[in-house]
């Protein structure tokens, strides 16, 4: 198949920079237009008005951006999580949504491992610490915690939920997982006790790991009453979407000493600030780590997420079915210019 002749491509979050998609873009002949984090909504949807097709990572995609895109033939989310995208409008309009779901499973789940580690283990402030003074001694300030014999929660079992619960298991821990959607027997292959009533799961926990994708039913799934049920002792990461977690209620439980800490890579704002945020308080807890969304961030991962994103450019300028690799009932319920990979492991 051939290559149109001329085509024109939007990418926003040009601050997420991806040099071998922009440079085989331009290659094949493509005028590539970045827009920065933050593009006001007209702006964006003025750049859209002409576009073949648009790369997307975190900039919101509304209806009317999509109703007023006339040449538009595909949206490619460069990453995994799609609600910011109008999927429905979308569907309507036969513009095909794809996103890249498998590029940074283990990644993500070595850096939510990572920081549950740093929360067991005292990092940040055993760190800031040596920073500050050179040595400290064996204080009971500074004790920290094993991980062997604790218990793991993971709400959501996918298949970063599941490396996550293999590296747990490697450390003796006892992982347990509330999903309503998985298999017991594949939660059985994987080590884990599959737990219906999640208040019952949350209360035998040591820690939580979220990896539940964002939607409807999950925003705010972790409130100030499922925080409540966890031990006091207990800590609480997130590697998956900020929303999911009711922030305000996590700061408080925080701050009231409810929750022994917290590491967090999403943020249902971002950036994160120093000041002028609504969680810029977590910046002084000596319980808390924050990451700033870079948990996918390894040249691997980046590898893997460029080399998709430009098959399904090529599938989209060559006028191929976009293959949809992700399980996600909105992007499956998709009926015109898709395939399906079916074998999702």
């Amino acid at each position: 198949m051939t290559m149109p002749s001329r085509f024109k491509v939007v990418r926003t979050d040009r601050e997420l920079e991806m040099p071998r998609v922009d440079d085989q873009l331009r290659a094949w002949g493509g005028e590539l237009l970045l827009l920065p984090d933050r593009t006001p909504a007209p702006q964006l949807a003025q750049a859209l008005a002409d576009a073949d097709l648009l790369l997307m990572c975190y900039a919101p995609i509304t209806r009317a951006m999509i109703d007023g895109a006339a040449r538009l033939k595909a949206i490619i989310k460069y990453g995994v999580g799609i609600d910011a995208i109008d999927i429905e409008a979308a569907r309507e309009r036969g513009v095909p949504v794809v996103n890249v779901p498998a590029y940074a499973e283990e990644t993500v789940a070595e850096g939510a491992f990572a920081l549950l580690l740093g929360l067991f283990k005292r990092f940040k402030p055993i760190q800031q610490a040596m920073q500050q003074q050179g040595w400290i001694w064996p204080e009971p300030r500074w004790l920290a915690s094993d991980l062997s014999g604790k218990t793991l929660g993971l709400l959501g079992l996918g298949r970063i939920g599941r490396s996550v619960a293999r590296m747990a298991g490697g450390f003796r821990m006892t992982v347990l997982a509330h999903d309503p959607y998985v298999d017991p027997a594949v939660a059985a292959a994987a080590g884990v006790e599959l737990c219906p009533d999640m208040g019952a799961m949350l209360a035998r926990c040591d820690a939580l790991s979220v990896h539940c994708v964002l939607n409807a039913d999950t925003r705010h799934r972790i409130g100030a009453a499922e925080l409540a049920l966890l031990k006091p002792s207990a800590v609480l990461v997130n590697v998956s979407r900020g929303e999911i977690v009711d922030e305000a209620a996590l700061l408080q439980a925080l701050q009231s000493g409810r929750l022994a800490g917290a590491a967090l890579d999403v943020y249902g704002q971002e950036p994160l600030s120093l000041t002028g945020h609504a969680l810029s308080a977590l910046y002084a807890m000596d319980k808390v780590l924050l990451w700033p969304h870079l948990s996918f961030y390894t040249h691997e991962a980046m590898q893997r997420l460029q080399d998709e994103t430009l098959a399904r450019c090529l599938e989209a300028l060559q006028g191929q079915p976009l293959t949809v690799a992700s399980a996600d009932p909105r992007l499956r319920a998709q009926t015109r210019g898709v395939r399906f990979v079916d074998d999702l492991g």
